[in-house]
């Protein structure tokens, strides 16, 4: 069991989120509310009706869990790795392609009980387009929800413990898919720049492969982005227009084509790429800080110089 990779990833998940929630808003509204044109009508509504404070509602919430499913994304991932290296007989050499995809499909996948209720209030909230500031002007809504916690137990009250898990499957859709190809797009650039001689790329290097990794993982888990999202805002605001997964995948597409799976695929990588350059330059500096004992499979090091 390597618990440096759940500590490490841990705290770079909490860095990344705090780099990308505002974009992260942006992607969720034009995702779930036909009233924003794009991602520059949708950042100017948000700036004018509520401010800055408007990019980072619900925050706080998943700064906890996304650090929590980063500690277990990146502990899995490793510790998968491993066992399938043991199981190949292989120990002590570099893992195959193959096996580094799986880990990185397992850990997506491990990270759904951990995401999904905190993930489900990150929505709505972001969703609640309603300032908090605007309660004292005449004949505007309330919003419903007054912050991370209320809305939680709001949650729970209303649709019961499950409602928290609203979405979950294309969450898990989203995520194994996506953080497989996240692995394996990081570790293959990785081996690029490792320069001639040396264990790891450089700094650079590991932002790069950081920020296409992201971008990667993101042009994956997009459409499944946009069902999960619709999904945990149905009937949040209104009567519940899906019957389940499937139906609102095939209402969507009725509605609104099958471009729009692709519709926030901008954002995303726009997002992506600075979120997880610190993620893996995190990761990386804090696992080689942390571990005593480095094997050959472990992460590329980052050479300084």
């Amino acid at each position: 069991m390597h618990i440096a990779d759940f500590a490490a990833g841990s705290i770079g998940g909490a860095c990344g989120v705090a780099v990308g929630y505002p974009l992260d808003t942006v992607k969720v509204r034009i995702q779930t509310q036909k009233q924003f044109t794009g991602i520059w009508h949708c950042f100017i509504t948000t700036l004018s009706k509520e401010g800055v404070h408007g990019f980072f509602k619900g925050m706080s919430l998943p700064v906890t869990t996304v650090s929590m499913t980063s500690s277990v994304v990146f502990g899995m991932y490793r510790n998968c790795r491993q066992c399938l290296s043991q199981l190949r007989g292989g120990t002590g050499t570099p893992n195959t392609k193959p096996e580094i995809f799986l880990s990185g499909l397992a850990g997506g996948v491990a990270t759904v009980t951990v995401m999904s209720p905190g993930d489900i209030v990150k929505v709505r909230l972001q969703c609640q387009t309603e300032s908090m500031r605007a309660r004292k002007g005449a004949n505007l809504p309330k919003p419903k929800y007054r912050g991370p916690v209320h809305c939680l137990l709001t949650i729970v009250r209303e649709e019961g413990v499950l409602g928290l898990y609203r979405g979950a499957l294309p969450l898990m859709l989203r995520d194994g898919p996506s953080y497989a190809t996240y692995f394996l797009t990081y570790s293959t650039l990785c081996e690029w720049f490792t320069p001639t001689g040396k264990k790891g790329p450089e700094w650079t290097g590991v932002m790069l492969a950081g920020g296409v990794a992201g971008m990667t993982g993101w042009t994956v888990g997009t459409p499944m982005d946009v069902i999960k999202a619709r999904l945990q805002m149905d009937g949040a605001r209104d009567i519940k227009r899906y019957k389940g997964f499937v139906h609102c995948i095939t209402e969507t597409v009725r509605m609104e084509g099958s471009g729009v799976f692709f519709r926030s695929l901008g954002i995303n990588c726009l997002r992506a790429f600075p979120v997880n350059m610190v993620v893996f330059a995190t990761y990386e500096l804090l696992v080689g800080f942390l571990r005593t004992q480095p094997d050959a499979i472990e992460p590329p090091k980052l050479e300084f110089e």
